[in-house]
């Protein structure tokens, strides 16, 4: 069997079969993947984004962006200071949050891929439409939540798998970057895991916040 890799679980059965891939799926958190021997290369991967054209002038874009910044901006204090986690090749959900006064670090892999934002905590992370690009979703949420100030929130946007039917018919499988599915199920999973809360504002949006403990400091 092969290794969730969100979870690390060996109890994973074949979920999805197309012209090009297939996809297991996680019998413990429920996450669909693509074994990685059916992964893009970095390169081809790379090339994949560079098509990309968003940019923060871009008023539909930011419109597409707000599905994340709505829910998220109003838990916020004045100041909170944040990272994109996956800004892309035109980071423009920083350019948001700053305009509302937020200071913002930016990190990407393939864009932005100085290591130095990750040595740092925050108030809050966000990752929109970023996890479904993750190889390894386990060892990524595990370092955003380390990064996560007490009182911190982690915002993640992806759409989530709904059932069998539903997949086998969906655009979103069809992107061949993206590996890593996340169903409801998956985000109750993570949340319990990593002990944060979850809060599921809409279909395609995820919350998860970092208690405060007696005696943390939340800045």
């Amino acid at each position: 069997m092969m290794v969730c890799p969100l979870c690390t679980s060996r109890q994973t059965l074949f979920y999805h079969h197309d012209t090009r891939r297939d996809y297991q799926q996680c019998q413990r958190c429920e996450m669909v993947f693509v074994p990685k021997a059916q992964r893009l290369s970095r390169e081809a991967e790379k090339a994949v984004y560079d098509r990309h054209d968003n940019a923060p002038g871009d008023a539909g874009y930011r419109r597409f962006l707000s599905r994340l910044f709505d829910p998220l901006q109003p838990h916020l204090a004045p100041g909170a200071r944040g990272l994109d986690f996956g800004a892309g090749p035109g980071p423009t959900l920083s350019v948001m949050f700053e305009e509302a006064g937020h200071p913002m670090a930016i990190y990407d892999p393939f864009y932005a891929p100085a290591t130095f934002p990750l040595e740092h905590c925050y108030n809050f992370i966000t990752a929109s439409e970023v996890v479904e690009h993750l190889f390894e979703p386990g060892r990524e949420f595990e370092r955003l939540a380390g990064m996560l100030l007490p009182g911190g929130w982690l915002a993640v946007m992806t759409k989530r798998v709904t059932s069998k039917e539903a997949f086998a018919r969906w655009h979103y499988i069809r992107d061949p970057t993206h590996v890593s599915f996340f169903s409801e199920a998956t985000f109750v999973w993570l949340a319990k895991h990593l002990q944060l809360s979850l809060t599921l504002p809409t279909d395609d949006v995820a919350l998860l916040h970092k208690p405060v403990l007696r005696g943390e400091e939340t800045d």
